[in-house]
């Protein structure tokens, strides 16, 4: 039997090691899972709905314990981790409050004997690869709406977040969800080629765009709904007339919150060159402040890299970025001792020749560039394959507003950044993907529109 080893990427130990899926068994949970379709769909939305809310209640109760889960696979401080855990309570409370509506049979004409309706039909078998950065986030987005619309669904949690996966799946199946409903599947990327070879009704992925792209080649020729939120290297220029010291505060966060490990974690700041030297003294002072170290500590701001191999990308993106001559003012190397660890890092002096610049870093690197105004501000935040967030710092809306909307990205942001509502769809331009979660938009993914002709005889 394969065995599939969880580590504590801030220590580099062995938690455990769980049986992992084959070929075999994901086609028996397949079967499994479609079989017991049909008799979810058929249950009361009210009764769906029940369940979803004792989930809830289960993670209310045990939110410490999922908290320190969560922290000892994936390295993120474990105050990130709980605010994860409670923002996630608001995402599932938007999605039943929201589920009914979203989903009603729509009474679209009735004249001359014709009624039109459009009926909201389930997918079927949803397919879920999640990702490890916000696991419950990132699930959650998925399988809470498409469970509410009376979707199975085969989720497949990152290698690097199983443990919080089961977790799910338990408190799932304890809430009165079906096993053959709720299925999760444990295992590494051949798990997720298994999945992807059955006849699914949906494919829902996050992660890179590399892999993105993969999935959208081998479900292309088969016309499976397809969702994929991919990566970022999201920017934000902040304006002559912004205070340097808020938006510095603001942005160091935006950079560096679960350790930069965030597909809209800001990754490039462009700043007017008349605040620029206010600006970079501000973001260094807070940057200083964020205690880096042990992820069980309630203090603890910068934790450990989840994955080792991430940390050869950001040693290549320093050295390259220093070869091109920017100004490196703080970290740029691993930290010592064992497990996965990197120095919060900062470049100025940057341009868009370095890879720091224009490919994804998902950890605690940025850079920050000085531009002249507003044009070449613009010009450099859509000088990029991805699309995924974008925001302004100013005090005048209008101005905002005006940039923005010259800006190609699927979110967009005025004085804030790294922020996700439950209300609004979540989605990117070029390789950050296609499809979109969250919002009612996002309830309604996991569904078909059913035309519906209507003539009485």
């Amino acid at each position: 039997m394969n065995m599939l080893t969880i580590t504590n990427p801030a220590t580099g130990a062995t938690i455990t090691q769980l049986p992992a899926d084959d070929a075999a068994s994901v086609a028996t949970k397949y079967a499994a899972a479609r079989a017991a379709q049909p008799a979810w769909a058929a249950r009361p939305l009210s009764e769906r709905m029940a369940c979803i809310s004792r989930f809830r209640a289960a993670i209310v109760a045990q939110l410490d314990a999922l908290a320190a889960v969560m922290t000892s696979e994936t390295g993120k401080p474990i105050a990130m981790s709980r605010n994860e855990l409670n923002g996630f309570l608001g995402r599932i409370d938007f999605f039943v409050q929201q589920a009914q509506a979203s989903i009603a049979t729509e009474q679209v004409f009735d004249e001359g004997g014709i009624r039109e309706q459009i009926e909201h039909v389930p997918l079927g078998v949803v397919a879920n690869i999640s990702a490890w950065n916000y696991p419950w986030f990132v699930g959650g987005n998925v399988f809470v709406p498409a469970l509410l619309t009376g979707n199975v669904v085969l989720y497949k949690p990152s290698e690097y977040a199983t443990l919080t996966g089961l977790d799910m799946a338990r408190l799932l199946h304890a809430a009165g969800v079906p096993e053959d409903v709720f299925v999760p599947l444990v295992g590494t990327g051949e798990v997720g080629a298994a999945l992807l070879a059955q006849p699914i009704d949906g494919m829902f992925f996050t992660g890179s765009h590399a892999t993105g792209a993969r999935i959208a080649q081998a479900l292309g020729p088969r016309m499976v709904k397809l969702q994929l939120e991919l990566g970022g290297k999201d920017p934000t220029y902040v304006c002559e007339d912004a205070d340097p010291q808020t938006a510095a505060a603001s942005l160091a966060d935006g950079a560096m919150y679960n350790t930069g490990q965030s597909c809209c974690s800001v990754e490039r700041i462009y700043v007017h060159e008349k605040i620029h030297d206010a600006f970079v003294a501000a973001f260094m002072d807070t940057v200083r402040s964020f205690r880096i170290g042990d992820p069980t500590r309630d203090d603890t701001y910068i934790g450990a890299i989840t994955r080792a191999p991430q940390l050869d990308v950001f040693d290549a993106q320093v050295a390259d970025a220093r070869a091109r001559g920017a100004e490196m003012l703080c970290g740029g190397s691993r930290l010592p001792g064992p497990g996965n660890w990197y120095a919060p890092t900062v470049f100025t002096k940057v341009n868009h020749d370095m890879a720091l610049m224009r490919e994804e870093s998902f950890g605690p690197l940025i850079g920050i560039q000085k531009v002249s105004g507003d044009d070449e501000a613009v010009a450099l935040m859509n000088d990029t394959r991805y699309g995924l967030t974008a925001g302004v710092f100013t005090p005048d809306e209008a101005r905002a507003r005006a940039l923005l909307s010259r800006v190609h990205a699927g979110s967009v942001y005025w004085n804030c950044c790294d922020r996700v509502s439950p209300r609004l769809p979540w989605s990117g331009v070029g390789d950050s993907g296609v499809g979109l979660t969250l919002s009612t938009y996002g309830i309604q993914t996991f569904t078909r529109p059913k035309a519906w002709h209507l003539r009485k005889a």
